[in-house]
């Protein structure tokens, strides 16, 4: 079957690339139905209902990470083989599936005399896999492939779709729990929400590059691609054979996936942490929601930078932002403080979404782009997981979060000084062995 995108590609008045871009801004809008966020809003009527401990929800989101660690190469494949778009398809499906099951997913088996809610951990681990690997490389990959010297600001859009999920999914689950307290419904919504906003687009508008379509990135013409600065004025093209020797390589992986690591701990435990300064629920929720807002707000200025400044400039920027984010939270004694230190750690958090896959694809070009990011992506998912009990070890320890905001400052101060040692690395020129090749 002919993709309904071959057909439109040369209709619209402007640029195609920005109609594919829409396509996959919906799938990460939607992939925030296996948000952390998201869960957070079940854990007290789950625990409450079933009988079930805070740990045994939250095992679910950290098995589901680990495991799109594992995956994560293999999806990088199945995209550079098979394509984005039905990568996508499939991954927005299941993930309403999954979600909708949740409705249902009530039964537990005991372990080694503990109990364990099996089919929760097997529905909700399903879409965080599919959040943390086949959403997030699939969406990146294709703008990456579609934009070159717009591809900041076509990143930073990208980020800014996933924040209006985390603000949206979370708010129609509490309101919906808050109203009924009927949680099953709650998840029944957000799946059928899934597969209504993302389904369709995805599976109809997405193409893999350009190029499959008879355009070129940016919608510039045969001449502008010839001219300084045209689309391919002079893209690398790396194989992930090559990409995986650079050293470049693992400096971005290895910084991007310590930026995760702050941003789950402090994610998950923000709201404990204004809690437990006394400053009540409706900061603690406002402390959130204003976090989501500036990563969207952020991730369009970090991507409007990243298109006029070096990457690895802007990553260490964003390092940097993340460190003295975390420092100022250790000082919060009023509402005014938290909300602002919060805001300006979701600035920060817009450009480790956004930055990244600028880079790799800056670094590296679009030809074996979805392997290079499927090997890339465990560091991010690994530091999650990490992330997120380290925060919550610290606490139990010491029964406060001082000493991980101390170390988490200290870690993003870190990881701003070693990505400056990722310079752009250099590569002659290889024969090109056709589209299809990942060696």
């Amino acid at each position: 079957m002919v993709n309904p995108a071959h057909r439109l590609a040369h209709r619209t008045p402007f640029f195609f690339g920005w109609v594919v871009l829409s396509a996959v801004c919906s799938s990460q809008f939607v992939r925030n139905a296996a948000a952390s966020l998201t869960i957070a809003v079940f854990v007290y009527p789950l625990s409450e209902q079933l009988g079930w401990s805070r740990t045994m929800i939250a095992g679910a989101a950290t098995l589901g990470g680990l495991a799109a660690s594992f995956v994560s190469p293999g999806v990088g494949w199945l995209i550079d083989r098979y394509g984005a778009r039905i990568v996508l398809a499939v991954s927005v499906f299941i993930l309403g599936l999954s979600t909708v099951s949740l409705a249902a997913a009530t039964a537990t088996v005991s372990i080694a005399g503990f109990t364990v809610p099996i089919a929760f951990w097997l529905a909700y681990g399903t879409g965080r896999v599919l959040f943390s690997s086949p959403l997030q490389i699939g969406a990146s990959v294709v703008v990456s492939r579609w934009f070159i010297r717009l591809r900041g600001r076509a990143s930073g859009i990208l980020t800014m779709s996933h924040s209006a999920g985390m603000i949206s999914f979370p708010l129609v689950a509490g309101l919906m729990i808050g109203s009924g307290g009927e949680w099953q419904r709650a998840w029944i919504a957000l799946g059928v929400i899934a597969w209504a906003v993302a389904l369709a687009p995805v599976a109809l508008l997405v193409v893999q590059r350009p190029e499959d379509v008879g355009l070129l990135p940016d919608g510039d013409s045969a001449k502008d691609d010839t001219a300084d600065g045209g689309a391919g004025a002079a893209e690398p093209e790396w194989t992930a054979k090559n990409a995986m020797r650079a050293p470049a390589l693992w400096i971005l992986a290895t910084g991007t996936g310590a930026l995760f690591l702050m941003q789950a701990g402090t994610n998950i435990h923000a709201a404990a942490y204004l809690r437990d300064l006394g400053l009540g629920q409706t900061t603690a929720t406002l402390g959130i929601t204003l976090n989501a807002a500036f990563l969207g707000i952020g991730g369009l200025a970090w991507g409007w930078i990243a298109e006029r400044v070096p990457a690895r400039f802007v990553m260490a920027a964003v390092a940097s932002t993340m460190a003295v984010a975390s420092a100022l939270f250790i000082t919060v004694d009023s509402v005014s403080e938290a909300l602002a230190y919060s805001a300006l750690f979701g600035f920060g958090l817009g450009g480790m979404l956004s930055v990244p896959p600028v880079a790799y694809a800056d670094y590296f070009g679009r030809r074996s782009l979805g392997v290079i990011r499927g090997v890339t992506e465990p560091f991010s998912t690994l530091g999650q997981a990490i992330g997120a009990v380290l925060m919550g070890v610290v606490f139990d320890v010491s029964a406060s979060y001082y000493w991980a905001f101390v170390g988490f400052a200290a870690l993003g101060a870190l990881t701003g000084l070693a990505v400056l040692l990722a310079r752009p690395p250099s590569l002659e020129r290889q024969p090109d062995p056709g589209p299809r090749s990942i060696e």
